[in-house]
């Protein structure tokens, strides 16, 4: 019985699919050995496996056969086409060249440099170029100062405001230190009439006690003050005793 046809798909299971490749593997190098003896022919094989492990095989070494393989591949045809390329380039450059050449020039003649070469016409049309080129520039300086005008008008009126807040807040602060200085005024004010109000009920008292109304007995110490006539009617008896008491003491 035959062996059944093997159909052509990925292997699923990681074993089979391990052993197949170790089969097969050997077999292919297997016949590319019998293929370069049997025919005299220069075989190379180069295999990687799926988890990237080099397996090789070349009758006449792998180096020298990439090195042919390279040597035959590079035909004249393709020689040809590498030449074109390369004619093309060199006509792009020159192309990129000239331009490049032609744009200093018109930049030196926006500058009022080699004016000598161009004609009337020409002269005219750098004229017209560099009209336009000021009108630009003058439209674009006239909006660039716009912008920074208002600019400063818009920071001009929040400085307005800034300023009436703090005039705002400035008076606010006046009045209340207005209002504690007219309340410490008041105070001070009221405390000196009290106090005067208070010195004069004392002062007044004091006179009261001082000056009675009504005449009173005093017994004490008062200074004696002899009559008018009385001093020559004095006992000289009484003269020498005068010493031996003191003068004022009287009922």
């Amino acid at each position: 019985m035959g062996r059944g046809r093997v159909e052509l798909k990925r292997i699923e299971n990681k074993i089979n699919r391990q052993v197949t490749f170790s089969k097969r593997r050997n077999g292919l190098l297997k016949k590319a050995y019998e293929l370069s003896v049997l025919c005299d022919a220069e075989v190379a094989v180069i295999c990687f496996s799926s988890r990237g492990k080099l397996y090789e095989f070349g009758s006449a070494g792998i180096s020298k056969t990439l090195e042919r393989y390279q040597r035959c591949c590079f035909t004249p045809h393709d020689q040809n086409s590498i030449e074109r390329e390369t004619q093309s380039w060199y006509h792009e450059v020159t192309k990129l060249k000239s331009k490049y050449e032609s744009l200093q020039r018109t930049q030196r003649n926006l500058l009022g440099e080699d004016l000598g070469p161009l004609d009337v016409k020409e002269l005219q049309n750098l004229e017209k170029q560099l009209e336009g080129a000021l009108a630009q520039a003058r439209q674009r300086k006239m909006q660039i100062m716009t912008e920074q005008v208002e600019d400063l008008r818009k920071k001009e009126r929040q400085l307005g405001d800034l300023n009436t807040q703090l005039k705002l807040k400035l008076e606010a602060e006046g009045q209340s230190l207005k209002a504690i200085q007219n309340l410490w005024s008041s105070n001070v004010t009221s405390g000196s009439s009290s106090f005067a109000l208070h010195t004069s009920s004392q002062s007044n008292i004091t006179m009261d006690c001082q000056q009675p109304t009504e005449p009173v007995l005093q017994i004490g110490y008062h200074q004696y003050v002899p009559a008018e006539g009385t001093s020559n009617s004095i006992p000289k008896s009484m003269a020498g005793t005068e010493a031996n008491f003191m003068h004022g003491w009287v009922l």
